[in-house]
């Protein structure tokens, strides 16, 4: 029924740089040629602790999107688009906020972790508490299966678990549910009736979670059966009513090993970050001034690797002899540490050098980009409206 669908967004809160691209684009290029991957601009989500500046995130949106096409991303296996040029990102939120217990978004760690860090802004808002039903939200209206999110977002993917659990334990148990869900097993014909029957029995009375993924992969198969049939067999498979909204899994993204200039977290409001299309020269003069082991005054004196920036770089982008020759040139002072960033230098001009390839030809015609996104957008709002129909019907809302 539901296909290995991948959702993830980005808030457009200005230019994106190295510590995106190895925390997360990579990754989105990686799945982009395993599943049907759906990116977005979070651009609601930036209202969230920007509210005051919108003029700055309509500019950060097509940045951002020239950004993400620049690193790798393919409007042909991907889907990009807008969150606010889809309205029932907004809908679904509302409705799941009427089901939505208030400790349950005030318990998310995020929440009281980014008024206690944000003290600069205004975080009062209701926005700002219901943010994470609304991240919830934008992942359930595509019935997305996994979701790409550091460590930190997967308490946000939990709550979004159990807003679909609660939703379809409310709303997935029609009238006559158990009858309708027996007839659609006939439907199966006989022998993937009975397989389905034991594999369900296995999966309820043992908890055998291999006879649950098999039983799944069974109904996705049949292409005769209707969609609703096919969520009633789902739900009745777990012991539960109609599959509506459903539950995502987390795909842990690893946290990215590029540190900023200095050493700390690569961000641009520590002014210590490489943008992903910065110029060359401009990448070449941020490493050269790169700050090194303090210990390191003179030319003459060794250093400590463990203690540079510059070797974090290196643990990220040089080859196993080029760390050795690192290391080795450092604790005897038998480098500098101009030599010791030339080979960073080099390779990070090297992966940038096809971005900015890429990026020239949106940069030159930015009706192209503009293009892919009103595509990107019909494709969304497609699969957003018929997951809308499906929960209006479920909760008598949808008035004949």
């Amino acid at each position: 029924m539901f296909a290995d669908r991948v959702v993830s967004g980005m808030r457009p809160t200005g230019s994106l740089h190295l510590g995106h691209y190895h925390g997360a684009l990579k990754n989105w290029i990686r799945l982009q040629s395993e599943s049907p991957c759906f990116f977005f601009v979070a651009d609601w989500h930036a209202l969230t602790t920007h509210y005051e500046s919108p003029q700055m995130i309509e500019e950060s949106v097509w940045e951002m999107v020239v950004d993400w096409l620049a690193a790798g991303i393919d409007p042909a296996q991907s889907v990009l688009f807008i969150q606010s040029r889809i309205p029932e990102h907004a809908e679904l939120h509302m409705l799941l906020s009427m089901i939505t217990p208030l400790g349950w978004l005030e318990r998310v760690p995020t929440y009281k972790d980014q008024q206690e860090k944000l003290t600069d802004r205004d975080l009062a808002t209701y926005g700002f508490l219901g943010y994470p039903l609304l991240q919830a939200a934008d992942v359930l209206i595509y019935r997305a299966k996994y979701v790409p999110v550091g460590e930190d977002q997967v308490p946000h993917i939990e709550l979004t678990r159990e807003v679909a659990r609660r939703f379809n334990h409310l709303y997935g148990r029609e009238p006559g549910f158990e009858e309708k869900a027996r007839a659609a097993i006939r439907k199966l014909g006989s022998r993937k009736a009975k397989l389905y029957q034991q594999l369900r029995t296995r999966y309820q009375e043992q908890g055998e979670e291999n006879a649950l993924e098999a039983a799944r992969s069974l109904l996705e198969e049949q292409q005769n059966l209707s969609k609703g049939d096919q969520e009633r067999l789902f739900g009745y498979l777990e012991g539960g009513g109609r599959v509506i909204l459903v539950e995502p899994e987390a795909l842990l993204t690893e946290a990215s090993r590029l540190p900023g200039l200095d050493g700390q977290k690569m961000s641009k409001s520590y002014n210590n970050a490489i943008g992903l299309r910065e110029p060359p020269e401009q990448v070449t003069k941020k490493i050269r001034t790169m700050p090194t082991d303090p210990a390191r005054v003179k030319r003459s004196d060794p250093g400590n690797p463990e203690l540079c920036p510059v070797w974090q770089f290196h643990l990220v982008y040089s080859d196993e002899a080029t760390r050795s020759w690192v290391w080795q040139g450092c604790t005897t002072a038998g480098i500098g540490c101009l030599d010791c960033k030339q080979p960073v230098i080099d390779k990070v001009l090297a992966e940038q050098a096809p971005m900015l390839e890429r990026a020239q030809r949106y940069l030159d015609d930015p009706s192209l980009v503009r293009g892919l996104i009103e595509d990107g957008c019909e494709k969304a709002r497609d699969l957003a409206k018929e997951t809308m129909r499906e929960v209006r019907d479920a909760m008598g809302v949808n008035y004949g």
